[in-house]
C-alpha cells in the first residue's frame, strides 16, 4: 500500500516538474478532443443531408434539370399522302430547328441581334423571348428551316459559348406537286397538326406517336444524346384522286379563270359508279408549302362549302323525277310559244322563243316556261321528295372537312312561287359536289353514290388500317329512267342544244347547261349583271366513266353556261379521254360536232 502512493506520488511529481514525461495521459486528452470534433462535423453533415434530400429536394432537382439535362418533345414523321397510282402527293423532309439554353446564355442581346437577320425576324422579338424564359432550359428559337438558313446559323454558332444554341432535326411536311391539289391535301402547322384538308381529317392516322429526346450536357456544356425513345411514324393514305387528272381539270380551270376574268372556279371529277373523286380543283388557291402567304379566299374549297342557286342544271334533276312519278311521257307536248308563264303574279321568261316543245326539247333547249309547266304537273311535294332523295339539302357524306348541308326549304315552308323557282333551279342552295352527285344518278342507272376520297390508309409495316369502298346510298330513279334522261341530255350536247361547245371529237358526252343569276342581298333581287355559269354532265354517255362537272363564278363578257363552261368540261374531257386511252366509238353514222 505504502509503495502504490509512493509511485503515485512519483507521477504526480513528474507531471508537475514536465508534463510531456507524462504521454499516455496527453493522448488520452487529444482523443477526447478529435472524437468530439468528428462527432459534431457527422451531425452537421447529417443535418444538411436530410435538409437537401426532404426539404430542397424539388427545388434542387429542378436546377439540376436545367443545368444537365435539356429535354423537349418532338413529333414523329407524318404519313405519305398517294394518290391512286401511289405518286407522292404529301411527304416530309428532314430540317433543322435552332434552340436557345437562356439560363445558359451569358450575352442575349449579342446573340440577338447575330441570329436575328438569318431568321429574318426583328432582334428585339428574339430578345424578349430569351429574356422572358431567362431561367428556363428550352426555347425555341426557329423551326424547320430552310437549308440556306440552317448552313448560316452553322457557321456563326462558332461564335457562341458552348451550350446557348444548338439544333434538332425534325420533321417538317412537304407537298412535292406544289399547289396540285391543294384544296384536297390541305395542310399542317408547325407542330405537324393537321389543319385543314386531308391533312385535317385524317390527322390521328397521319401524326404517329411522339417521341421524347432527352440531351444530356458533360462538364464543358456539350450536348450528349440519351434516352431516345423510338418514334412509331404515322400511317400512310392512299387517295382516290389521280394525280394526272388533277393536273389537266387545274390546268384548264386555270386558263378559264384568266380568259373570262372570274371570280372563283371549281370542276370535280369523278367516277359515277363508285363515287371516288377523280379531281377536285378551285381557283383562286395556293401553295400548301406556304400556307401563310394565303388569305382566306384562296384557302376555301368551294367544292363543299360554298352554296349556288344551279340554275337550269336543276332542270334535269325535275325531269328524272316527273318521268319516273310517270307525270310526264317523253312525247308530251308542250306550248311555250308566249315565251313566258305567269305564276303567282311572277312572269317567268324564256330566254329565248319557242314554239311547241316535246318533252325531251323542253330540257335540250332549255326552255324555263315548259320546264315550269312540268313541275306543275310534278307537283310541290313530290318534287322535295326527289331533292331529297337525289341528296339536296344534306352533306353527301364525303370524308373531307367542312362540307356544307345546302339550303332546301321543307315544302311546307313553300310560297306560291316556289314550285316555279325550284323548277328552274331558284330558291334552292347547292355546293358543286352535290349537283355533281345527282347527275351521277343518271350515269349510273339510277343509285346515289357517297363520295369518297381516301381509298386505303396503310400502317407503317404494311397492313391495312382501313379501307373505303363504293356504297350504295339508296336508289332514286328506275334504271329505264336513267337511260332515258342519258338519251336527253345527249341531245343537250348535239346541234340545236344549250351546250355544242361541250362535245368530244369521238365519243358523246350528256349533259345540261346552267346560267343562273346571282341574288343580291343589299337590293333584295337578282343581279343583272352577276352570274354563276356551269356545265356538269358525264361521257362517254352511253358506258360514263367520269362525270364532270365546272362552275365558273361571275364571269365577265360572255355568262352562258355554254359559252363560258361548256368548253372547259370539254377541254378536260378530251385530255382524260387521252390519258385513260378511252377509245373513241365506232358507230360511223354518228356525228361529232367539234367547238372551234
Amino acid at each position: 500500500m505504502i509503495r502504490r502512493r509512493t509511485q503515485r506520488t512519483d507521477i504526480k511529481k513528474l507531471w508537475d516538474e514536465d508534463p510531456a514525461n507524462v504521454p499516455l495521459e496527453k493522448s488520452r486528452k487529444r482523443a477526447v478532443v478529435i472524437i468530439t470534433i468528428i462527432f459534431f462535423g457527422f451531425v452537421v453533415i447529417l443535418f444538411r443531408l436530410v435538409n437537401l434530400m426532404i426539404f430542397d429536394h424539388e427545388k434542387l432537382s429542378e436546377r439540376a434539370a436545367q443545368q444537365y439535362i435539356r429535354e423537349k418533345t418532338l413529333t414523329p414523321q407524318r404519313g405519305v399522302m398517294w394518290d391512286r397510282n401511289m405518286k407522292e402527293m404529301a411527304t416530309n423532309i428532314e430540317t433543322d430547328s435552332l434552340y436557345a439554353v437562356p439560363s445558359s446564355i451569358k450575352d442575349v442581346s449579342s446573340l440577338s441581334s447575330r441570329v436575328a437577320p438569318i431568321i429574318k425576324v426583328s432582334a428585339g422579338e428574339i430578345n424578349d423571348l430569351l429574356l422572358r424564359k431567362k431561367e428556363k432550359s428550352f426555347a425555341w428559337i426557329s423551326r424547320r428551316m430552310d437549308m440556306e438558313t440552317s448552313h448560316k446559323l452553322n457557321a456563326l454558332r462558332e461564335s457562341f459559348h458552348d451550350g446557348e444554341i444548338g439544333f434538332v432535326t425534325e420533321s417538317k411536311r412537304y407537298y412535292p406537286k406544289g399547289q396540285v391539289a391543294s384544296h384536297i391535301l390541305g395542310f399542317a402547322n408547325i407542330d405537324d397538326k393537321g389543319i385543314a384538308g386531308l391533312e385535317l381529317t385524317y390527322n390521328d392516322y397521319l401524326k404517329g406517336e411522339v417521341k421524347s429526346v432527352s440531351v444530356g450536357m458533360d462538364a464543358r456544356g456539350n450536348s450528349l444524346v440519351s434516352d431516345v425513345k423510338e418514334a412509331v411514324p404515322g400511317h400512310n393514305i392512299i387517295l382516290t384522286i389521280d394525280e394526272v387528272l388533277q393536273y389537266i381539270v387545274e390546268r384548264e380551270l386555270t386558263n378559264a379563270m384568266q380568259e373570262r376574268k372570274a371570280k372563283a372556279s371549281v370542276a370535280i371529277m369523278m367516277n359515277p359508279m363508285t363515287g371516288e373523286i377523280l379531281a377536285l380543283a378551285n381557283r383562286p388557291t395556293y401553295d400548301p408549302n406556304f400556307p401563310a402567304a394565303a388569305n382566306g379566299e384562296e384557302k376555301r374549297n368551294r367544292a363543299i362549302t360554298d352554296l349556288y342557286e344551279p340554275g337550269s342544271t336543276m332542270k334535269s334533276i325535275l325531269a328524272s323525277a316527273a318521268l319516273e312519278e310517270k307525270a310526264v311521257r317523253l312525247n308530251d307536248m308542250f306550248d311555250v310559244s308566249r315565251g313566258t308563264i305567269l305564276v303567282a303574279g311572277k312572269t317567268i321568261h324564256d330566254v329565248h322563243r319557242h314554239g311547241v316543245l316535246n318533252f325531251q326539247e323542253v330540257i335540250k333547249k332549255s326552255s324555263n316556261v315548259g320546264t315550269v309547266k312540268i313541275g306543275m304537273r310534278l307537283g310541290a311535294s313530290k318534287y322535295y321528295e326527289y331533292l331529297n332523295n337525289f341528296g339536296f339539302g344534306k352533306k353527301t357524306g364525303i370524308d373531307f372537312p367542312g362540307e356544307v348541308n345546302g339550303i332546301l326549304r321543307n315544302v311546307k315552308n313553300w310560297s306560291g312561287t316556289s314550285l316555279a323557282c325550284m323548277s328552274i333551279g331558284q330558291e334552292i342552295g347547292v355546293t358543286p359536289l352535290q349537283m355533281l352527285n345527282a347527275y351521277s344518278v343518271i350515269a349510273n342507272g339510277g343509285l346515289l353514290m357517297r363520295p369518297y376520297i381516301v381509298s386505303e390508309i396503310i400502317s407503317p409495316d404494311g397492313k391495312v388500317i382501313k379501307r373505303n369502298s363504293p356504297t350504295e346510298e339508296r336508289r332514286v330513279i328506275s334504271k329505264t329512267t336513267a337511260a332515258a334522261m342519258r338519251e336527253i341530255l345527249k341531245t343537250v350536247v348535239e346541234e340545236g342544244g344549250t351546250a355544242q361547245r361541250a362535245s368530244v371529237k369521238g365519243n358523246l358526252v350528256a349533259g345540261k347547261t346552267g346560267t343562273a343569276q346571282i341574288f343580291d342581298p343589299k337590293i333584295k333581287q337578282y343581279s343583272k349583271n352577276r352570274f354563276v355559269s356551269s356545265f356538269v354532265g358525264f361521257a362517254p354517255a352511253d358506258n360514263p366513266k367520269v362525270a364532270l362537272i365546272v362552275v365558273i363564278y361571275e364571269p365577265v363578257g360572255q355568262t352562258y353556261g355554254g359559252l363560258v363552261a361548256a368548253p372547259v368540261f370539254k377541254n378536260i374531257i378530251e385530255h382524260t379521254f387521252s390519258y385513260l386511252d378511252i377509245p373513241m366509238e365506232k358507230d360511223e353514222n354518228k356525228i361529232f360536232l367539234v367547238s372551234r
